[in-house]
């Protein structure tokens, strides 16, 4: 696919942000999203200069887990541009903590962020993207959601509701050329995890899944990849 329309979730920062140099980087149109109005707007202004980009890229503040926000910027994203051809769902929150220890308001802020989110923001490019005759949606999820660990059981099962939801799509939207395909990254660089700590220098850099999803968009067009595993090739020890 050749200079895509793309609207990318949570791309201020991190692998949103990386996944977004990427595309520009490759002459694609680029919408970035984030909840802060101030940081979407650098990030703009950051891209256009990193990448020469000019006019292929454009920011909308949206929070993915309001529905009305979400339709808003999908639609001016589209208008912006003339159209969408691919969807990166990126924005994400992790809270860790033992189940007893996980209040009400934190597994509704990581299910309404990482499941309702992408959910929503699916459901109102799907439209869009049979207008252009077809595209990709790609969903970041998580190794954890194929490998719970403890103390991350909302999370893991954030991740694990993402990963179902994606394969599911990817069943019924193949047929009008929509092909679906979730990445499921191991440990990446980006501070995401307050668990995270120390050498970060084994990990996986937010680059390495820009990469992945940059190489997704290049496949043929017979070809789905509906499922990516990546994680570090030589993991910390102990």
């Amino acid at each position: 696919m050749s200079h895509p329309r793309s609207f990318i979730t949570g791309s201020t920062r991190g692998i949103g942000r990386a996944i977004a140099k990427a595309m520009l980087s490759s002459g694609g149109r680029v919408t970035i999203t984030g909840r802060d109005g101030a940081g979407v707007d650098e990030t703009v202004r950051q891209l256009a200069a990193e990448c020469g980009a000019g006019d292929r890229v454009g920011g909308q503040v949206m929070d993915a887990r309001d529905r009305a926000s979400v339709d808003r910027a999908v639609a001016a994203a589209a208008l912006a541009f003339g159209g969408l051809d691919v969807v990166v769902n990126n924005a994400g929150v992790g809270i860790y903590g033992d189940l007893e220890t996980v209040s009400d308001d934190d597994w509704r802020t990581v299910m309404e962020t990482n499941v309702t989110g992408p959910f929503q923001v699916m459901r109102a490019a799907i439209p869009l993207l049979r207008e252009a005759g077809g595209g990709w949606i790609i969903n970041i999820a998580s190794l954890a959601g194929a490998h719970p660990f403890a103390g991350g059981g909302a999370y893991c099962a954030s991740k694990a509701a993402l990963i179902a939801l994606t394969e599911s799509a990817m069943q019924e939207l193949r047929a009008d050329n929509i092909r679906v395909s979730v990445v499921l990254p191991g440990s990446v660089a980006t501070k995401f995890s307050p668990r995270a700590s120390g050498d970060d220098s084994w990990k996986l850099s937010p680059d390495d899944i820009a990469e992945v999803v940059v190489d997704l968009l290049r496949h043929p067009a017979r070809s789905l990849p509906s499922r990516v595993e990546i994680r570090p090739a030589r993991p910390k020890k102990g």
